[in-house]
């Protein structure tokens, strides 16, 4: 591995250079980094410490699990979708758009019409995670099942089939809709938008220890990455186990998505808004630089969206309406440009 590791690192600079030649790219990615390393430090303290005042003892420890929450989904949808677009090749592609979030709404759907709002309340947060972390991350393994019978085709097929199946969980989660009750729909639909403000610490620190658990094996692969995202032909000359790498990549990914939509809501479009702009500031792409600028790129818009949002707006709409408002422009605007490959 180590041997696959060094003849790659001497043939990728050239590779990963020669299409960067952009204005924001103008900065060395070190220098980025710390840049945004500092102002994610600085938007955190704010957040910690403005308008602090009353019973410390109860307001600190809220804040703290709030800004750990915000922290855990900006490094898990930030990691989950450059590893996603480096595997398909795609800059339009996340995680989410695969179906992840429709199976979370049909989950909550189901849950509510087979035992009711109040009883979905009662079972509480611990159950509806392991619940929903199980499922989501059961039908990644399931969707993976279609991957490398053969050729590339064959991830080609997956990315089909995961976005038919977000189609499908879509459409059943709208029938069974109509028919719950109105009272358990008001229910229901508090839980179809990301929320930082009611998460449990037990499951932030659960989750914490999942995330750090896949996050070892992604850096250790950091460089098979980096030969990946050359395309599957140039990775198998190379030395890569294509097939071995790419599935691994896939399940990090799926347990990345899983456990940070279980644990505050589905945010569709915040990957791609963050994968983006990483992209457009990092002079080279290499995943070591392009990991950590896409986490303090989530980290930066989370907690200082939630700062402006609570301090200037006055908690007059929720910050994940927003991310997916300035997603859906990004998406727009990589399909008018001509990101698909």
């Amino acid at each position: 591995m180590n041997a696959v590791g060094n003849t790659a690192s001497t043939q990728l600079p050239a590779a990963l250079t020669q299409r960067t030649r952009r204005p924001l790219k103008s900065l060395a990615p070190r220098t980025w980094i710390i840049l945004l390393a500092v102002l994610a430090a600085a938007l955190v303290a704010t957040f910690m410490l403005i308008d602090l005042r009353g019973n410390l003892g109860y307001i600190l420890p809220r804040r703290a699990i709030k800004v750990g929450s915000m922290l855990l989904v900006a490094y898990a949808v930030g990691v989950s979708t450059v590893l996603f677009q480096t595997v398909t090749s795609n800059r339009i592609l996340t995680p989410s758009i695969m179906g992840f979030d429709a199976l979370y709404m049909l989950i909550q759907t189901a849950l509510t019409f087979a035992i009711g709002g109040q009883a979905l309340l009662a079972l509480g947060a611990p159950a509806r995670f392991v619940i929903e972390v199980g499922l989501m991350v059961g039908f990644s393994f399931l969707l993976y099942r279609w991957l490398f019978t053969g050729g590339g085709k064959s991830l080609h097929l997956m990315l089909l089939v995961g976005i038919v199946f977000g189609v499908m969980f879509r459409g059943i989660s709208s029938l069974l809709q109509r028919l719950i009750d109105p009272s358990e729909f008001i229910i229901l639909q508090d839980l179809f938008f990301a929320s930082f403000n009611n998460v449990d610490g037990l499951l932030l620190l659960v989750s914490a220890v999942a995330v750090v658990a896949v996050s070892t094996l992604a850096w250790r692969m950091r460089q098979q990455l980096d030969v990946l995202s050359l395309g599957r032909d140039m990775a198998v000359n190379l030395g890569v186990d294509h097939k071995r790498s790419v599935t691994t990549v896939l399940v990090i990914c799926a347990v990345l998505v899983a456990v940070s939509t279980a644990l505050v809501g589905p945010i569709t479009f915040f990957g791609l808004l963050v994968a983006s702009l990483a992209y457009q500031l990092c002079s080279h792409f290499r995943h070591a630089y392009v990991l950590p600028i896409a986490v303090l790129l989530g980290v930066i818009a989370l907690v200082g969206g939630q700062l402006v949002l609570e301090q200037v707006f006055a908690f007059d709409t929720a910050l994940s309406i927003v991310i997916e408002f300035v997603g859906g422009i990004v998406f727009i605007a990589l399909l008018l440009k001509g990101s698909v490959k």
